[in-house]
């Protein structure tokens, strides 16, 4: 069974190692180091993680990211490229469900802060694997969004969202949905159907974590 999780992992550190600490991504605040950062605490750091969610959490999470970004950057990729044996969720079956959206996603940030990007062509399997996981995130995304939203992935499904009122579509590849969801809807090539207020709202209301 293709392991589409590890996949993302390794070209995401193999991109970074290629651009270097300081090469953009598409988070403003955040270089190639400070993404890396992020994957390492999040995968062995537990404490510090917990700050993404957790307000009281947040500066103590800062302060061990910042620090962990500051070690050596080939030694901070190879962190990033190995994730540790004690973490359930480097475990086969649940790497898939833990991390495929956040390699994937951030795998794509350093990707399409170059100028010349292009989408990527997914193997079919990639794809649906994503598009599995386009419902739950649309539900939770845009419960509160104040329309019909029916969002649609040519050959893979559609689904439904947001808190009713007037419709709005939302077409794309999958990864492309999943990369609009996750909060990057700048750098999605989505297609938005709709009344133009609602359509330009949906494209800078904050979305994902």
């Amino acid at each position: 069974m293709p392991r589409y999780a590890d996949t993302e992992r390794q070209s995401l550190a193999d991109l970074l190692l290629a651009i270097g600490p300081d090469a953009p991504t598409i988070i403003p605040e955040w270089a190639a180091r400070d993404l890396a950062a992020h994957l390492v605490v999040r995968e062995r750091r537990p404490d510090a993680a917990a700050g993404l969610v957790l307000p009281p959490l947040r500066r103590h999470g800062a302060r061990v990211q910042a620090a962990v970004a500051g070690q050596p950057y080939p030694a901070l990729v190879d962190l990033v490229r190995h994730p540790p044996r004690w973490n359930p969720m480097t475990l086969p079956p649940v790497d898939e469900l833990a991390n495929l959206v956040e390699f994937f996603v951030h795998h794509e940030d350093v990707r399409r802060a170059r100028p010349d990007w292009q989408p990527r062509e997914l193997p079919a399997g990639q794809q649906a694997a994503l598009w599995k996981r386009v419902p739950a995130m649309a539900r939770m995304s845009l419960r509160r969004f104040p329309a019909a939203l029916l969002v649609q992935a040519p050959e893979h499904g559609e689904t439904t969202a947001g808190a009713g009122g007037e419709q709005v579509r939302m077409v794309g590849a999958p990864g492309e949905l999943i990369m609009f969801l996750f909060g990057r809807q700048r750098a999605a090539r989505v297609q938005l159907v709709g009344p133009p207020a609602l359509t330009e709202r949906l494209r800078t209301t904050k979305l994902g974590l």
